[in-house]
């Protein structure tokens, strides 16, 4: 094999990073082969429908949103929590929409996500050293079961696919359609101000919906507002489970269209072929999610995780914070997009409120001055991590909104632009971060504090996020005119 060969298991011959040692190899073999047999969790034609909506997110025309839990839990993979969150990201994105007049391209951090990295392979709990907990398809939260189990990257796929088989039913049946919205419920704003400036934005929104209504826009031949794409993502960790997932997929036809965004092309068969296609007649897709990205602790430019995802045709993440040397940045890039295809990685920033213009302007300007046409996209969650006089580890909803802004404004200072937001948040109404409308302080902390693994936005300052960030770019748009 060829030094720059790629295969999707030469990531094996690569020094990895948050590996994960089990007891018996032969029983995660077995494991991994019956995963390898199972059907795609995604398919091809909607990963390339996402790539090329990504184009657009790249090049100003369209804008990302990506959310969902730090780590899901497979008790997660429930009705109520999968609704709670679809309806979260749905309401973020319709006032996004609202204030950017722009498409909105919606991730979840969802069906798949249940691996987590850990800064230590241990930690010490009641006294005793135990091994970390490293997420459900590893080991359990529970202390007395942090053996790593090959059975739970099994139990990952099943979650992952019941997930993803009821967000398709629940987009199927009408659940994001615009013009039967669910009432917006402002009680939870406690400012005044700001909630007369958030039913301001709310009674335009209706207002649009209504005027469309009534000229006929809101017919059943508008299938765009009936229904939306909802990709799903996960940060991909384990990859003796991703490699069970990549299939070679026949590449299109000479002369044949390209996918184009909102354009569904017939099914491509992804399964594992009868018959091994040769390299040139095939392209290798990770189906077990339609976007996956690269932590911070593993884009080793030698290491196996940027080898394996040079290789795949999803679009994929890079987490870029403080370490990250410009010089390193432009390398990694040029190694997952050789062929500068425009939205073709997506960089997820993570400074910290405290630290985004000591490092986002020196990444931006190195990037400029390549051919390479990534996403910008900010992660405010991730850098502002601290822990509460109550021993709660928590964020500030000012520091987060704080770092939008901030990049919103370096990146406009440069001549760039920001086009997406990664955040970690639920639908339910958990009291993990403070601050918001709702004014949550330290001491609210306890009364809902369910994460198990980084606190995450509630849905109330999850949409809060959406207004502040409707409000920012309406503000540019009336300062443009």
């Amino acid at each position: 094999m060829a030094d720059n060969a790629w295969s999707p298991d030469s990531w094996r011959s690569k020094p990895i990073k948050q590996d994960v040692v089990y007891d018996d190899p032969k029983e995660l073999e077995a494991v991994v082969g019956r995963v390898a047999n199972l059907p795609p969790l995604v398919s091809s034609p909607e990963i390339d429908r996402l790539r090329a909506q990504l184009k657009d997110v790249a090049e100003g025309r369209a804008f990302l949103l990506q959310g969902g839990d730090c780590a899901e839990s497979f008790d997660y993979c429930n009705p109520t929590a999968i609704e709670d969150k679809l309806k979260v990201l749905l309401q973020m994105s319709l006032v996004l929409l609202w204030g950017m007049r722009l498409p909105i391209v919606r991730i979840a951090r969802m069906a798949g996500q249940y691996a987590k990295p850990r800064s230590s392979p241990y930690e010490t709990v009641n006294g005793e050293t135990i091994m970390s907990y490293r997420g459900d398809n590893v080991n359990s939260i529970d202390p007395a079961c942090r053996r790593p189990d090959p059975q739970r990257l099994l139990q990952a796929y099943f979650h992952s696919a019941s997930t993803v088989n009821f967000v398709r039913l629940l987009l199927d049946s009408g659940f994001a359609d615009i013009h039967q919205p669910e009432a917006w419920d402002l009680g939870h704003v406690r400012n005044p101000e700001i909630r007369r400036e958030y039913q301001s934005i709310v009674n335009r929104l209706t207002d649009s919906l209504e005027f469309m209504s009534v000229i006929g826009a809101t017919s059943s031949q508008a299938s765009a507002l009936n229904t939306v794409d909802l990709y799903t993502s996960h940060e991909a960790l384990l990859l003796e489970y991703e490699q069970a997932l990549t299939r070679a997929v026949p590449k299109p036809l000479p002369g044949a269209e390209p996918a184009m965004a909102g354009r569904k092309r017939p099914y491509e068969p992804s399964t594992p072929p009868r018959k091994a296609l040769a390299p040139e007649l095939c392209d290798w897709y990770n189906l077990s999610a339609h976007f996956i990205w690269i932590g911070d602790r593993t884009r080793q430019l030698d290491g196996a995780h940027v080898e394996y995802f040079r290789g795949v045709k999803n679009p994929v993440g890079v987490k870029v914070g403080p370490t990250m040397d410009p010089a390193e940045l432009v390398r990694v890039l040029d190694i997952l997009d050789p062929d500068f295809e425009s939205g073709r990685v997506t960089l997820i920033t993570r400074y910290g409120a405290a630290k985004i213009a000591d490092f986002l302007p020196a990444h931006v300007r190195a990037v400029q001055e390549t051919r390479h046409r990534p996403v910008w996209c900010c992660d405010p969650c991730h850098g502002n991590t601290t822990t509460a006089p109550t021993g709660h580890k928590t964020r500030s909803f000012d520091a987060i909104i704080s770092e939008i802004t901030s990049s919103i404004s370096i990146h406009r200072e440069l001549g760039s632009r920001l086009s997406g937001v990664h955040l970690e948040l639920t639908g339910e109404h958990v009291t993990e971060c403070t601050g918001g409308s709702q004014e949550l302080s330290h001491s609210d902390l306890p009364n809902n504090y369910q994460t198990f693994c980084d606190p995450r936005l509630n849905y109330e300052q999850s949409l809060d996020i959406a207004f502040k960030i409707a409000k920012v770019y309406e503000s540019e748009r009336e300062e443009n005119n």
